[in-house]
């Protein structure tokens, strides 16, 4: 057998008094490493037959023998073991991928059946094929990692509130990168034909731009291959950014050249080889600490599979997905974009509302760690909201050039979501128009409107973050774009953002809007009244914050979100409540945007 990754042992399955040895397990056994399970099944192919995609069920329980806590993890087909190698599309190697949350040993049995659409069915009546019932065991150490690697801070996952928290450190996460170019994966370099179907072959990347930011001892495939694309998030990582996003699914939208399965038109065969290839990218971005932002369906695709409905083929996609995909520890499953806005007359029906809340309650069901769930607007968000649905936010989408209605829609489906009786975790991922959005440095270095109205109007309404949209009528695109350092001087404008709330360690998770209690009209307060506030100022010059009824001593210090760098204080360095008090003038550059940072003496 092929071996894939760094193998650490042996795996001892036992199927009743039998011990059937030759089995491995791959990957570092640590808290919330990526551990696979490798079994030997049933020889077939990609093109056989009895479909090994959709006739042939494998689940594996995972359970903690001190604590009990259990997970069932799906697994899936994977040729000979090492597709993204070799580009095999046949073999006998099944996978099931598992991050563990706890320390000490996990047990397993593995449930492995057959029969028609054995994929999608939840019935029992179903077939044993070979390594049913098989159980097993393996020890799990603490993990050793540091910095921005995520298995040092374990899984990202929603917890009630308006910001994702990792699950080992307690830490919360605040993003900052690229919604930007939607077809990322659309790389020359991985296997498949969607390079010369036919279907939009001027679109594929070769992301050569960034092969100078591959580094040594970074993952490729097939003898170097693979080293542009791992660069583009490298740069990303370099430049101080935590997320980006990218469409698994395109056939019928604009670029055509992003799907997971082995031709254009077959939508239950998977490209074996092809997915293996993307989950190489996908590790390398744990380990820089890049959230995952899988945006399944695009805008044109929504009605592609049944219709739009949550049926065998949609089932099948997002199954494969979460098998493949569902261990990395900082993601969300995005349903769709734009879903439910048809501006003509589509070919296929739309993902309405029923559908959206039918769809993330099957994701819901086969994800055993229960990421985070969003969806882009189109239709608003009104029928979605509440305890009753599995969503947990939204990727919210704007629609003006200079950002101005970031802030207020933030707050909007904030406000709305809560009074429905769920607070959700809202992200603006596309601020801006299609048409301009974040344009390239070259014809805004300033970027001043997306700085002042989308980067802090998000994070100062209470969102846990923004992703960048390329618009279209500019060079570098959101289809075009092979080069990230089109938008360098924006990327440090949106580390500084980073860095003003995670080294003064603002603690947003307690705070709520208050922009009311500001005197400058369009400026923003995010506070815990009586005892801190962020206020940001658009346009510098002093201003009037309105402590209310508290009585409290503060101190003031500046904070310059173009430049970053240390706190700096002003002329008034502290000031006492209760009532409405001078903030002062910024300590220099008085006509700029400030940030001023209050918080009650101890």
């Amino acid at each position: 057998m092929k071996k894939s990754g760094l193998a650490v042992g042996v795996l001892l399955l036992f199927f009743g008094n039998t011990i059937l040895c030759g089995q491995e397990i791959n990957g570092e056994l640590k808290k919330w490493h990526k551990v696979t399970l490798n079994f030997e099944g049933p020889e077939t192919s990609e093109q056989a037959d009895d479909n090994p995609f959709l006739n042939y069920r494998l689940n594996v329980t995972f359970e903690h023998s001190a604590s009990g806590k259990s997970y069932i993890v799906p697994g899936y087909y994977a040729a000979d073991g090492n597709a993204r190698n070799t580009s095999a599309d046949s073999g006998k190697i099944w996978k099931v991928h598992f991050a563990p949350d706890e320390t000490g040993n996990w047990n397993y049995k593995v449930n492995f059946k057959k029969g028609k659409w054995a994929a999608v069915r939840t019935s029992e009546e179903l077939k044993s094929v070979e390594g049913d019932s098989l159980t097993g065991k393996f020890a799990i150490a603490e993990s050793d990692k540091t910095g921005r690697d995520f298995r040092g801070k374990g899984r990202l996952q929603y917890v009630g509130e308006r910001y994702l928290k990792f699950a080992e450190t307690g830490e919360y996460f605040l993003k900052c990168g690229s919604d930007a170019p939607e077809n990322f994966l659309a790389y020359d370099k991985f296997d498949g034909t969607f390079q010369n179907d036919g279907h939009k072959d001027d679109l594929v990347k070769t992301w050569e731009p960034h092969l100078k930011d591959w580094k040594e001892g970074d993952p490729t495939w097939q003898n170097g291959k693979g080293k542009e694309i791992i660069g583009a998030i490298n740069y990303l990582a370099s430049k101080g950014m935590n997320a980006f996003s990218f469409l698994t699914m395109n056939i019928a939208g604009d670029d055509q050249n992003v799907f997971p399965y082995v031709d254009y038109d077959t939508y239950d065969r998977f490209d074996v080889s092809k997915l293996d290839q993307w989950e190489i990218i996908f590790e390398h971005a744990d380990e820089l600490g890049m959230f995952l932002h899988f945006k399944t369906l695009e805008f044109e695709n929504q009605g592609l599979l049944d219709n739009g409905g949550t049926g065998l083929y949609t089932k099948l996609y997002y199954r494969e997905l979460i098998a493949r995909f569902g261990h990395h520890l900082a993601l969300n499953w995005n349903l769709a974009e734009e879903t439910g806005d048809w501006t003509e007359t589509p070919p296929t029906f739309p993902l309405d509302a029923v559908e959206r809340i039918r769809l993330a309650e099957y994701i819901s069901s086969v994800d055993p760690y229960n990421h985070h769930l969003v969806i882009h607007n189109g239709a608003w968000y009104d029928e979605i909201y509440g305890p009753n649905t599995k969503f947990s936010g939204a990727s919210l989408q704007t629609n003006q050039e200079d950002f101005s209605n970031v802030h207020p829609w933030t707050l909007k489906v904030l406000q709305e979501a809560k009074a429905a009786g769920k607070v959700w975790a809202v992200a603006c991922d596309e601020p801006g128009d299609h048409r301009h959005s974040l344009i390239p440095d070259a014809e805004d270095p300033e970027h001043d409107n997306a700085r002042k109205n989308g980067l802090w109007g998000a994070m100062m309404a209470g969102a846990w973050g923004t992703e960048w949209y390329f618009g279209y009528e500019h060079p570098h695109s959101d289809l075009s774009c092979q080069d990230y350092r089109s938008r360098d001087l924006f990327w440090d404008q949106g580390r500084i953002c980073l860095e003003f709330f995670k080294n003064n360690k603002i603690p947003v998770w307690d705070m709520e809007s208050y922009d009311s209690l500001i005197s400058s009209e369009g400026d923003y307060v995010l506070a815990k009244t009586g005892e801190s506030y962020v206020v940001y100022l658009k346009n510098g010059g002093s201003s009037i914050l309105d402590f209310g009824d508290s009585d409290n001593e503060y101190n003031i210090h500046w904070y310059n979100p173009r430049k970053g760098g240390e706190l700096l204080q002003g002329k008034i360095k502290s000031l006492n409540g209760p009532g409405k008090q001078s903030l002062g003038n910024p300590p220099k550059e008085r006509d700029k945007d400030w940030v001023v940072w209050i918080t009650k003496k101890s």
